[in-house]
């Protein structure tokens, strides 16, 4: 069989082609229902892989998906690579350890790889689309918009406005952001100013920060504070932006203290924190709670936000990233910053972050002028977002999504 006909055959098990034998099989279910004799109640066999491919030998059943997943680099040819994963136990388990993550590989697969440091050397191209009717932000995989709105999705957040402050709630789907969902990722908060932002992850940085913190804080009940609870936001980062209401001081200056990115991690040698999996699978819903913990269930259900903050790095550990200055240009009487082409609108929202490195890191001067994380407008309600090693494409979304806030006493 030819290396086509079984990446055709993998996408005709993913559209549903070849469901007739299942239906029959299905329909002799139901016709035996009518007849009236009663057979033993005996637990029937069900194999725990089941078609044509679930026994294919290892090595080549690790060789097919080494081809499938060299070949196919980019959306929306990628999603073949879903579809392996999608066979059975051990095409997934297989599938798993062959897709690299986008540091190694410069390329996004699954969707915990949004959640995993970008490549060190070339950064992700993606762009934003703001739906300012319905306060939806949308993050896309891509250089630009395509013509036929064939774009990879990755992330999307909503926009909430309360009294003392504003919510950008950020999931893996565009039409469900409830915090109940499994598709749910974290959120970013403003104070009441638009000057000061926490950016909150439903999933904690490590399982041992998690297990210190139960030990210290009584606040959560058990259940809560495990890997499978969705009860709590980890702080993760903080971003702050100069107060400028005499606008003296020209375009925005902003500061992101990444509470979960060791400054080590852009020394030689480093490396940031690397998820491997989320909490829990998207399929599964959250356990209800136990009829003994019913009465502290409610109590913090009842609080509107419950924010939890898994150990941080202290802040002379902590990687502190920094807009970078711009130039005066005499001759076009502006601000101006070298994107390389990718921002092409003037707007106060454009930014470049660096690294802050104090003097006596030994970190050399390339590292420190290496732009992580690039935003900027070039058209209505379109922008472009370009990040790299160590942020995630998660950070660098919530860090953008800051941009869009309004902030009158910054600008």
């Amino acid at each position: 069989m030819s290396f086509k006909s079984i990446v055709r055959e993998l996408r005709e098990m993913r559209d549903g082609i070849g469901n007739l034998s299942r239906r029959r099989v299905e329909g002799r279910h139901w016709r035996n229902r009518t007849r009236s004799h009663i057979a033993p109640d005996v637990a029937p066999f069900e194999p725990s892989e089941q078609g044509q491919w679930a026994n294919l030998p290892p090595e080549l059943l690790f060789d097919i998906i080494s081809r499938v997943e060299e070949s196919e680099t980019t959306w929306p040819a990628r999603n073949v690579v879903i579809f392996c994963a999608s066979v059975c136990k051990s095409w997934r388990e297989v599938t798993k350890e062959i897709v690299r993550t986008p540091e190694e590989c410069g390329r996004l697969t699954f969707p915990i790889s949004l959640k995993q440091p970008g490549p060190r050397e070339s950064p992700i191209h993606c762009f934003i689309k703001r739906d300012s009717d319905n306060s939806v932000y949308r993050l896309y995989f891509g250089l630009t918009p395509s013509e036929d709105e064939s774009d990879k999705l990755l992330l999307a957040a909503r926009r909430i406005r309360r009294a003392t402050s504003t919510d950008f709630v950020i999931s893996l789907v565009a039409d469900d952001f409830s915090r109940a969902s499994n598709t749910y990722l974290g959120k970013l908060r403003s104070n009441f100013l638009g000057t000061k932002f926490t950016i909150y992850d439903s999933q904690p940085p490590s399982v041992a920060s998690i297990q210190e913190r139960s030990q210290r804080s009584r606040r959560f009940c058990t259940k809560q504070v495990s890997v499978t609870g969705t009860a709590c936001n980890y702080s993760i980062a903080n971003i702050s932006y100069e107060l400028n209401v005499l606008r003296t001081r020209g375009p925005r200056r902003m500061h992101c203290v990444m509470h979960s990115i060791p400054f080590s991690s852009i020394q030689e040698g480093g490396s940031a924190p690397t998820p491997t999996s989320f909490p829990r699978s998207f399929g599964e819903k959250a356990s209800p709670p136990s009829v003994s913990d019913s009465k502290e269930t409610a109590k913090d259900a009842s609080s509107p936000s419950i924010s939890s903050s898994a150990v941080p790095l202290p802040l002379q550990e902590s990687l502190v990233l920094k807009n970078k200055s711009p130039r005066w240009h005499e001759q076009l009487q502006c601000w101006c910053l070298n994107f390389r082409g990718r921002v092409t609108v003037a707007s106060v929202k454009n930014f470049q972050l660096v690294a802050t490195v104090a003097p006596p890191h030994n970190i050399p001067a390339a590292e420190q002028e290496k732009v992580i994380l690039q935003f900027g407008k070039i058209g209505k309600d379109i922008f472009t977002m370009d990040y790299r090693y160590p942020l995630s494409a998660y950070q660098a979304f919530a860090i953008c999504l800051s941009s869009f806030d309004t902030k009158p006493v910054c600008e």
